[in-house]
């Protein structure tokens, strides 16, 4: 008997690029020479700039203002001197609607309309995002299904107007002309603990750590691994969830949970009349005339059960709900499953015990429900949603870095068989370090900041950031005048460091005096600046 061939790793683990992210740089940086000739800005071909721009988070107004900001950088001849494209949150929506389309930024104008007409026109219907959700569910392992898939399916459609399955990797292929693309979100725990390395970043062609310098092939990231060799193949994650995964700012607070669990019951009030047809269905196949099936109390249950967690979470007692929940379970069961907790008053000004409490109960109450939906696949992705909810569960990926070892990456990166993955914009709403890797080598970074609050926010943390992590970065020095009065531009220059220049969307130029006012394209001074030195 031969002697099995050993597995290799799929696993990359060095600050280098990828070899595919090499070959498109050194293509790009001749581009960009030339369009710095055109606008009679001269280098020689070393000296040529690595310029990275960066969109900070914000929801639509994010999306709207990139599409914006590209919009005139593409009008004065800017864009074709970016060499990446990097997005947090909001601003990863604008650019997976741009990469959809092979070479965007040389019809940007066009594009801009088409990306407008979708927005403004008639959105996914419930039929078809439930069709999504449904694929996402039987597609991947039920470990690593998670209110990111929900959110993509139920919630993200309604603000893109679209369910796009394109794949990243797939993408990349029609683009040659455009900047390259890099997609930001956080490892939760990593964050939470405040151990490890929470920047992660997903280009077309690999997924990972990039402090760290810990990758993996996109096509293979939220497969099973172990030891560096992929164990399981899942499905390659779509631009659809690609957007939830980064714009998932819900995963964090009480109040986020309020809006999902009002999500869940429209969702079951959808769903109702499908799960009744269906059951009729099952009946007349099997010929028989059992008792009348308990479909509907089983979704009142569940019904009972979302409206449970609601009147905890805002604080109302939840009692007539439980001794309903008690009662229908004990009847669909025939009397044979009790509920592990006995009926008592939650004490609610005890957030933390009624939360704790209020996630058993309800796992619980769908593990005793789970054989009454058995022949029923609406009912068992609700439960299960229900089940995430229960959990908090955002975002659940297979870990690339399982059992691996390596003392170049973070212990606390290794143990895990699963990692959680939110929006960066938790942590810090610009994607500051995916091109602040050394090996980018990145000279100039633009910023523009869409965020409603602190203008300043993003890069002073930014910068306080690097200074822990010994990561080069210009000083960040803002005047006390400006700070409620923001300039439409600032240039922050260091010795050894990347020049920052960081437009803040609100500032007095598009907004005057009128704070709140929302600008669709940011000021362009600093670029006719930039030319004339």
């Amino acid at each position: 008997m031969s002697a099995s061939k050993p597995q290799k790793s799929e696993v990359r683990i060095k600050h280098s690029l990828n070899e595919n992210e090499e070959e498109f740089v050194a293509r790009r940086r001749n581009a960009v020479l030339q369009s710095l000739n055109k606008l009679k800005i001269h280098f020689s071909q070393d000296e040529v700039p690595n310029i990275a721009l960066l969109g900070s988070g914000g929801g639509q107004r994010a999306m709207v203002g990139l599409l914006g900001s590209l919009v005139q950088l593409q009008k004065t001849g800017l864009l074709d001197c970016v060499l990446y494209l990097s997005g947090v949150s909001g601003s990863t929506w604008c650019m997976a609607s741009l990469y959809q389309e092979s070479d965007w930024s040389t019809k940007l104008e066009t594009v801009k309309e088409k990306i407008i007409q979708r927005l403004s026109g008639p959105g996914v219907s419930w039929t078809d995002a439930y069709a999504k959700l449904k694929k996402y569910y039987y597609e991947k392992d039920e470990e690593i299904f998670s209110l990111t898939d929900v959110f993509a399916a139920i919630v993200i459609t309604t603000y893109v107007n679209e369910i796009d399955e394109h794949k990243l990797t797939d993408q990349w292929k029609q683009h040659s002309k455009d900047p390259f693309p890099i997609y930001t979100v956080i490892d939760k725990e990593c964050k939470q603990s405040k151990d490890g390395d929470p920047w992660f970043e997903i280009t077309p062609h690999e997924a990972g750590y990039s402090l760290t310098g810990a990758f993996v092939k996109t096509s293979s990231f939220g497969s099973k691994f172990e030891n560096g060799c992929k164990t399981k193949n899942q499905p390659e994650i779509d631009m659809l969830y690609l957007q939830a995964l980064c714009c998932s700012v819900l995963a964090d607070g009480d109040e986020n949970k309020k809006f999902l669990w009002e999500k869940i019951k429209d969702s079951l009030n959808f769903l109702r009349p499908a799960c009744k047809t269906q059951m009729k269905r099952c009946k007349k196949m099997r010929k028989e005339d059992p008792k009348p099936l308990p479909e509907d109390e089983c979704y009142q249950l569940l019904m009972d059960l979302v409206d449970m967690n609601l009147s905890v979470l805002n604080g109302k007692d939840p009692s007539a709900l439980d001794e309903s929940i008690r009662t229908n379970l004990n009847t669909l069961t025939g009397g044979k499953r009790q509920m592990v907790f006995q009926a008592r008053k939650l004490n609610l000004t005890d957030k933390k015990a009624a939360k704790q409490y209020m996630k058993q109960y309800t796992e619980d109450v769908c593990n005793d429900l789970n054989h009454c939906f058995s022949a029923q696949q609406h009912g068992n992705i609700l439960m299960r949603i229900v089940i995430c909810m229960a959990q908090w569960k955002w975002g659940r990926n297979y870990s690339f870095l399982h059992n691996m070892k390596d003392e170049a990456v973070p212990s606390t990166l290794l143990k895990s068989e699963t990692r959680d993955y939110e929006d960066a914009g938790l942590l810090l709403n610009s994607p500051y370090f995916s091109v602040l890797r050394k090996e980018r080598d990145i000279d100039l970074i633009i910023s523009l900041d869409f965020s409603e609050a602190d203008p300043f926010k993003t890069v002073k943390e930014a910068a306080e950031t690097c200074r822990k992590l010994n990561i080069p970065f210009p000083e960040v020095n803002i005047p006390s005048k400006d700070v409620k009065k923001p300039k439409d531009f600032y240039v922050f220059t260091g010795q050894n460091t990347p020049t920052v220049i960081h437009i803040p969307l609100f500032n007095v130029v598009n907004c005057g005096e009128l704070s709140q006012l929302i600008s669709l394209i940011s000021s362009t001074s600093w670029l006719r600046n930039h030319r004339c030195t």
